[in-house]
C-alpha cells in the first residue's frame, strides 16, 4: 500500500507543479527581479531637491510593474514594465504627457536593472538610451538615464534621480 501511495504522489507532482504555475504565472524568480523598484517614492536630484513622486506598483497578478510619475513642474508619465520569458528580457514602454515615447529592453544584474533602447537618429546623431536602476545600501534607488553613441561612449546624462520611500 505504501508503494502505491508513493507512486501516486510522484505521479501527481508534475500536475501539482503545473497547477501552481497556473495560479501565478508571473511569480517566478525572474518576474521578481525588479520588485526592488515597487513602492511609493519621493524623487530627489543629486542636490537633494525634490523633483517628483513616483508610484510603482504590481498589476495583473504580478505580470506588470506600472510606473506613475508626477514631476514637481507638471510633467507626468507612465510606464509598463514586464519580464518576457520568450527571450528572458525585461521590457519597458514609457509614455509622458509631453508625447515622449521610450521603448527599452534589458536584463537584471545583482542589485540593478539595466534597460536600453534601440539605436535611433536625432539632433545628437545616432544614439541609444540606457536607464539603470541601482539599489543603494540605505534602501534608496538611483535611476540614471544616459545617452550613448553607437560606440558605447556616454554623450550625456538625461536624468539622475534618487528614489526615497515615502513616509
Amino acid at each position: 500500500m505504501k508503494k502505491q501511495a508513493i507512486f501516486l504522489i510522484i505521479s501527481l507532482l508534475p500536475i501539482l507543479s503545473f497547477s501552481q504555475n497556473q495560479d501565478c504565472a508571473c511569480c517566478t524568480p525572474q518576474h521578481k527581479q525588479f520588485n526592488f523598484w515597487v513602492g511609493e517614492w519621493e524623487v530627489f536630484d543629486t542636490n537633494g531637491d525634490k523633483i517628483g513622486e513616483n508610484l510603482v506598483e504590481k498589476l495583473e497578478d504580478n505580470c506588470i510593474i506600472s510606473e506613475n510619475w508626477k514631476g514637481q513642474k507638471g510633467s507626468t508619465g507612465k510606464s509598463f514594465n514586464y519580464y518576457d520569458p520568450a527571450d528572458s528580457t525585461w521590457n519597458q514602454l514609457w509614455i509622458s504627457n509631453s508625447g515622449n515615447i521610450l521603448k527599452l529592453k534589458g536584463t537584471a544584474r545583482p542589485g540593478k536593472m539595466v534597460l536600453k533602447s534601440e539605436i535611433t537618429e536625432g539632433k545628437k546623431g545616432k544614439y541609444y538610451n540606457q536607464i539603470t536602476w541601482t539599489e543603494n545600501p540605505d534602501g534608496s534607488i538611483t535611476q540614471l538615464w544616459e545617452i550613448y553613441d553607437t560606440e558605447g561612449k556616454v554623450i550625456s546624462n538625461a536624468f539622475k534621480g534618487i528614489y526615497r520611500k515615502k513616509n
